[in-house]
């Protein structure tokens, strides 16, 4: 049994630095669930770094801006890393590993574009590579799909997993408002960055869903696998009609295993208003898991924010001290299983809403319905729901039968070309997530 077990932070932002929050308050309660204490023993951070209040608060020792000096102590046997990015925390979690120190760590974005190597790093050198914190916050999710979930052949996964975009279409549907206006509003609270592009275009959805359906199918799903969209094209009027149609709009993170072949995307979608998925609102966060043996299971919470997260991050480091302490290396090993394929989104299937501008003419729906059949696309249901008789302009919106990506961007780009359709405004999938 150790004496103690010693923690190396990276830096001293948002999230790590409200880990040394709890290290320190929690000190007593930790020690006693690992067995021994957990000591904080150093801090890697810029210099500006040393000016935030926290850092005044705290012994100047704990300190250095030197690489070396952190990775070089010998006393360090955990690394939490939470600046997040991909440079330079790749590097520092491929140094601490290789050192032989556990690794903890709440990025997303290296986790997804490099967790197998890591783990594979990590087990070369007997040490272990937590990561719980990458998705869903505070959600367990990871250990789930790693632990609990293992005997199930996993079939879908349907998830709102980005808080902010999550925020933004809540307020665009309960009020009406534009996608600007919400966005300036969520900046304004502090859900948005400055830069919100990874959160509104879905690149921080890209980053989670490539996470979970890699544990979930057991195969090697990147990013870039992953058909992507964000939400900055949605309209205040595809609310009200998604509305009046009986849907709600999300950004929905979605996988799918079919006989070997996965479907992987991530875009807005209409779900059925009654479903559960469609009440999880403002920045809370939910992953709807489908499995053979377990049937369906649902996980909510708070997805973000600097508690939420670094109660993960504590977790996984208690985790990872409670093996240290009785002698247990590695378990950070990475089973894949090979042949399966991801499907080319060209080849998905949904249902669609589209909203068009059309001259109010008689023979419009007939040249529209002609574009769809000729593409082997069913419609639903077609309603022209408001008229601009100054500018002869009428508003089309279509709703179709379960049709493939790729016949709809065709008839979607042969729309555009007739004489009487004025715009394309929108078009939005449409997902019935049973009993979710």
């Amino acid at each position: 049994m150790k004496k103690s077990i010693g923690i190396g932070l990276l830096g001293l932002g948002v999230v790590s630095g409200q880990v040394a929050s709890v290290l320190t308050e929690k000190a007593d309660a930790l020690a006693e669930m690992v067995g021994c204490p957990l000591i904080l023993r150093k801090i890697k951070v810029l210099p500006q770094d040393l000016e935030r209040p926290q850092a005044k608060m705290m012994p100047a020792q704990l300190f250095t801006t030197n690489d070396d000096e952190f990775f070089n102590a010998p006393d360090i046997d955990i690394v939490i890393e939470a600046i997040g990015g991909e440079k330079p925390a790749l590097d520092y979690l491929k140094r601490a590993l290789t050192s032989g120190k556990h690794a903890v760590t709440s990025n997303k974005e290296v986790i997804a574009k490099h967790g197998i190597e890591l783990l594979a790093l990590a087990h070369k050198h007997g040490v272990g590579l937590q990561y719980e914190a990458s998705v869903g916050g505070g959600i367990p999710l990871v250990a789930p799909f790693k632990h609990d979930l293992v005997a199930n052949n996993i079939n879908a996964i349907y998830a709102i997993i980005n808080g902010t975009t999550n925020y933004i279409l809540t307020m665009m549907a309960k009020e009406g408002t534009d996608f600007a206006s919400v966005l300036k509003r969520a900046q304004q609270l502090g859900y948005a960055e400055a830069n919100p592009e990874n959160d509104v275009e879905g690149i921080d959805a890209n980053y989670k869903l490539a996470i979970l359906a890699s544990l979930a199918f057991q195969t090697k799903v990147r990013p870039q696998d992953i058909y992507r969209e964000g939400i900055s094209r949605l309209n205040s009027r595809d609310f009200k009609y998604a509305k009046e149609l009986g849907f709600a709009i999300k950004l929905l993170a979605i996988a799918k295993q079919s006989n070997g072949v996965i479907e992987a995307r991530v875009h807005p979608v209409f779900i059925p208003q009654d479903s559960f998925l469609a009440k999880v609102d403002g920045v809370f966060n939910a992953v709807h898991v489908e499995g053979d043996l377990v049937g369906k299971v649902l996980f909510v919470g708070q997805g973000a924010g600097a508690k939420p997260t670094a109660s993960a991050v504590v977790a996984d480091t208690v985790g990872a001290a409670r093996k240290i302490a009785i002698g247990i290396g590695s378990v950070s090993t990475w089973k894949e299983i090979s042949g399966k394929k991801i499907k080319p989104m060209d080849e998905v299937v949904t249902q669609f809403y589209i909203r068009l501008a059309a001259k109010d003419r008689p023979g419009v729906l007939a040249q529209i319905a002609t574009v769809f059949g000729e593409n082997e696309i069913s419609i639903a249901s077609a309603i022209q729901p408001e008229s601009d008789e100054e500018t002869k302009t009428a508003e089309i919106v279509i709703m179709t039968h379960p049709a493939q990506e790729k016949a709809m961007q065709k008839a979607l780009s042969e729309l555009k070309k007739l004489e009487m359709v004025k715009e394309v405004s929108n078009f939005i999938r449409v997902e019935d997530i049973e009993g979710s």
